[in-house]
């Protein structure tokens, strides 16, 4: 037995997300049947972030174990050319026995993306969230911050989440603002940027995160108002969840 450690890009404009579901292409479903050709049986790969229906991934990383003694390199080629096009294997690697991409991962980075101004491309509507109306981006750095460190995010999970422990710690919790994304497109306002880095993160965490601090950015809440919702775990106080569309898993870190 062989254990195998990949490392994905995708697209989930049309993926159900990362978890096989009985109808419709998930990354973890096509990246197994790509495997089962070559295993010639089944196959379960894990990941280190079941991202949601609409999610996208820079970096996402993927275990599996094996028997099949292909080469990694020939490996990649070989299953690009079996997977869609809007899953890509960017590298295959050998990994110590019992490595496993969720419970061995020691640190997550998300990116979400946010598209403020009046009118936004249509060509990047897959990829951001567009809001309008102007924001407030010092008061969103303000309330960013006060994320960082050890706290129970209960305020920012979904509701009905079955986990025994909501604590989490963050290490970088940034907005970013630059201009024109896409240049050849020209510019089409500011483009805000939600970067956090964590050692965990609760289910549609970074969403809730994203969109309490547009609620911030709106002049609804103060960023001092973070504090508050931590503490009390109630997440009918926070803001409501950003669309799936404008998240990316950027890169997961491992010893």
């Amino acid at each position: 037995m062989r254990t195998l450690k990949l490392t994905l890009s995708y697209d989930g404009t049309r993926l159900v997300g990362w978890q096989r579901q009985a109808a419709g292409d998930s990354v973890q479903g096509v990246l197994e049947d790509a495997l089962a050709r070559f295993e010639g049986g089944p196959v379960t790969v894990h990941g280190a972030g079941r991202t949601d229906a609409g999610v996208h991934a820079l970096g996402q990383v993927a275990s599996v174990e094996v028997t099949f003694a292909h080469d990694p390199a020939t490996l990649a080629r070989a299953l690009n050319a079996q997977l869609p096009d809007d899953v890509r294997v960017l590298a295959v690697e050998d990994a110590a026995p019992g490595f496993h991409a969720r419970f061995d991962a020691r640190s997550k980075t998300y990116r979400y993306c946010i598209r403020n101004g009046p009118v936004a491309s249509p060509f990047e509507r897959p990829f951001a969230w567009h809001v309008p109306q102007p924001l407030d981006v010092e008061a969103m750095r303000q309330a960013a911050s006060r994320l960082l460190g050890r706290h129970d995010f209960s305020a920012f999970r979904s509701i009905g989440t079955d986990v025994a422990d909501s604590v989490r710690t963050l290490h970088a919790s940034a907005i970013v603002e630059t201009a024109g994304a896409i240049p050849w497109l020209g510019d089409d306002g500011p483009l805000l940027t939600y970067e956090v880095t964590g050692d965990g993160f609760l289910r549609h965490m970074v969403r809730a995160i994203v969109g309490t601090l547009v609620e911030v950015g709106r002049g609804w809440r103060d960023p001092a108002q973070m504090d508050a919702l931590l503490q009390s775990g109630d997440r009918a106080r926070a803001g409501a969840t950003a669309p799936p569309h404008g998240l990316f898993l950027v890169r997961v870190v491992y010893d």
